[in-house]
C-alpha cells in the first residue's frame, strides 16, 4: 500500500470544515499560555469529555505537557484577529494576551473574556498521536456567550457560514 504524502493529506483535510478555537493554560511560572487550535473535538457526552490535539512542534507544547487544566474558547466569526494573534509563535516575542481582554479563573487558568463558547477542562488522559499529543479533558465548566456564527476554516482560509 502506498503512503499518503503530507501535502496530499493536508490538501484532502483542507476540504473538511473546522471550527477555530483558542486553547489556554498556564506556563511553569503561572504565565498565561495560548494557541489557536482547530484539532479539537467532543469525545464523550457522559461523562463530558473533549480532545485537544497539540503539535509537538508548537511553542505552547511544553506548557501543555505540564498542565493539569486547559480552557477551550470557541471563536465567533468576527474574531479572526484573536485567531491570528494566538496562531503566532511565542518565540517571536509577541505577547499573545496583550491585545485580548482576559482574566483568570479562581485556580489561575487564563480565560479569554470574548468568545462564542468556553469550556474549562481538567486533563484526565494523554494520548500519543504521531507528531501530536491528544489531551483528553473532563469538562468542568461550559459557558455559552452567544452572539453570531462561529469562526470556521475551509480550504486553507477563514470561511463564513453566513450566505452572501
Amino acid at each position: 500500500m502506498d503512503t499518503v504524502s503530507a501535502a496530499d493529506f493536508r490538501g484532502a483535510l483542507g476540504h473538511f470544515l473546522t471550527g477555530v478555537t483558542v486553547a489556554t493554560t498556564c506556563g511553569p511560572d503561572g504565565e498565561p499560555v495560548g494557541m489557536t487550535v482547530n484539532a479539537f473535538m467532543s469525545a464523550s457526552l457522559d461523562p463530558p469529555l473533549v480532545l485537544l490535539s497539540v503539535a509537538r512542534s508548537a511553542a505552547s507544547f511544553a506548557a501543555m505537557e505540564r498542565a493539569g487544566r486547559y480552557a477551550v474558547h470557541i471563536l465567533r466569526e468576527d474574531q479572526r484577529h484573536t485567531s491570528s494573534a494566538f496562531a503566532r509563535s511565542a518565540a517571536g516575542g509577541v505577547d499573545k494576551f496583550d491585545a485580548i481582554p482576559w482574566s483568570r479563573a479562581d485556580d489561575g487558568l487564563p480565560l479569554l473574556d470574548d468568545h462564542l463558547a468556553r469550556l474549562e477542562c481538567t486533563i484526565i488522559d494523554r494520548v500519543e498521536l504521531g507528531d501530536h499529543v491528544g489531551y483528553v479533558g473532563r469538562v468542568d465548566s461550559a459557558r455559552v456567550a452567544g452572539g453570531s456564527e462561529p469562526l470556521v476554516y475551509f480550504r486553507g482560509a477563514y470561511a463564513s457560514l453566513t450566505p452572501g
